[in-house]
């Protein structure tokens, strides 16, 4: 796909951004037109001046359907830069391998928002993690809180690609690909490498940050479901080429082997004219999942609502899965409609974006979260129980004003001391299960 959307630079702020449908295509893009060379990726002389700049986020030799890379044309390369030094950060956990692993079932209550002055990366609090950014495998995750928008100072993961779910205020995403606005309710996926700075659209925000370390996130298969369902790949937005042509001290912070480095820069390093390839941001909006179901009996597995997934080297599970728990109607006879009581190999962090959790009376509210672990055994609530147990099943049930997610995956997720001595962390949250008294009678065969 090719756009020849001219765009102003960076007066244009206040423009609705434009964006290039489908998930996974090459796209073509151009701010100024003629800005993208005809036939050859970086020939001897680019129109306008420009330098010819390859981002790769796969290996070169990937196969064509999993190669990710993009063909940038800019005003200065991205080598034009002063020397890194190191930046503190007392919220930022990098390596999770000596934080120690923790059993029991954990949950959060929302982190209010600071109330200094506090942008996105300042605002930054790692739960928890697993694996390594070093060896590509496993993940981060993280709040973000922020008040103020980021200005002259920019940002770039080396160590993964970033999944953000806002929960509160919406973001501008303003980076060398072009410029994205997202919402709560919608989610944005920075690739690895892609430089890029967070505007406030809102007096705060808030939300997760999943910084996935291993292969790039993608559309699952939908196997025996069809051609139909789940996420749609056309409803995935990337943005079109726009540029900055700004000089002035700036800083570029690059978040490289766990941890925070800054260096300082004479101009916007968001310079990119046009572009062409599929390493690119991109947004979705989850109020447009195709949900699906059971319309018979049985509470189905949570891989129903996959909306995008990391493969793993054994085929069949995944390093990563982000799956979303959406407004649905439940049909299922003689059915326990809630999840189920259960202990998985997987670890699950949950989070709630909007309104409440169908699963859990009270205690899990829009901003907190909750992680259950490798074989933690988990489930509804005494109260939830109770009322699904009693509920009349012949009636369909329509759950509406939620939204809910979960970062899933393979390997421990480690919480880290921090996230475990917040004083949001819910220490008595266990007893939800207390009041799951007991109920056998050897006596009574039939269910009462």
């Amino acid at each position: 796909m090719r756009s020849a959307s001219a765009t102003a630079p960076a007066a244009a702020l206040a423009a609705p951004p434009e964006y290039l449908s489908g998930f996974g295509n090459h796209f073509a893009t151009e701010a100024l037109p003629g800005a993208l060379p005809e036939g050859r990726n970086s020939p001897q002389r680019c129109p306008y001046g420009l330098y010819a700049e390859q981002l790769s986020g796969t290996a070169f030799t990937a196969p064509r359907h999993a190669n990710r890379r993009s063909w940038l044309y800019r005003i200065r390369p991205a080598a034009v830069q002063g020397p890194f030094e190191p930046l503190a950060h007392p919220g930022l956990v990098g390596h999770f391998g000596a934080c120690a692993p923790v059993p029991d079932p954990l949950r959060w209550s929302a982190l209010p928002v600071p109330s200094e002055p506090t942008d996105f990366i300042d605002g930054l609090f790692s739960v928890g993690g697993s694996g390594s950014s070093d060896a590509h495998s496993g993940c981060a995750i993280h709040w973000y809180r922020a008040n103020r928008s980021m200005h002259d100072r920019f940002f770039y993961d080396a160590d993964g690609e970033l999944l953000i779910v806002p929960e509160r205020g919406g973001l501008h995403l303003v980076s060398e690909l072009g410029r994205l606005d997202l919402q709560p309710q919608e989610i944005a996926v920075i690739p690895r490498g892609v430089r890029f700075r967070v505007e406030l659209l809102e007096a705060q925000a808030r939300g997760y940050l999943c910084e996935n370390y291993g292969a790039p996130l993608k559309l699952p298969d939908l196997g025996p479901i069809g051609a139909n369902g789940l996420a749609n790949p056309r409803d995935f937005l990337t943005p079109v080429a726009w540029y900055e042509d700004r000089d002035g001290p700036m800083e570029l912070v690059a978040k490289f082997g766990g941890a925070l480095f800054r260096a300082e820069l004479d101009h916007s390093p968001l310079d990119v004219i046009a572009w062409h390839g599929n390493h690119a941001p991109y947004k979705y909006d989850l109020r447009r999942f195709n949900t699906l179901g059971s319309v018979s009996y049985d509470h189905p597995d949570p891989s129903i609502f996959l909306v995008l997934h990391s493969v793993s080297d054994t085929p069949g599970v995944d390093a990563l899965d982000f799956v979303i728990f959406p407004p649905r109607w439940l049909v299922m006879q003689d059915t326990f409609r809630p999840p189920w009581f259960h202990r998985n190999i997987a670890s699950e962090f949950m989070g709630l974006v909007h309104g409440r959790y169908d699963a859990k009376a009270s205690g899990f509210e829009p901003g907190g979260a909750s992680l259950h672990n490798c074989m933690s055994g988990h489930g509804p609530d005494a109260e939830t129980f109770e009322r699904a147990s009693r509920a009349d099943t012949a009636v369909p049930q329509h759950i509406t004003e939620t939204m809910a997610f979960m970062f899933e995956t393979r390997t421990l997720i480690r919480p880290t001391p921090q996230a475990l001595a917040l004083p949001q962390r819910q220490r008595d949250y266990a007893r939800c299960w207390q009041g799951l008294a007991k109920r056998f009678d050897p006596t009574a065969r039939e269910p009462r």
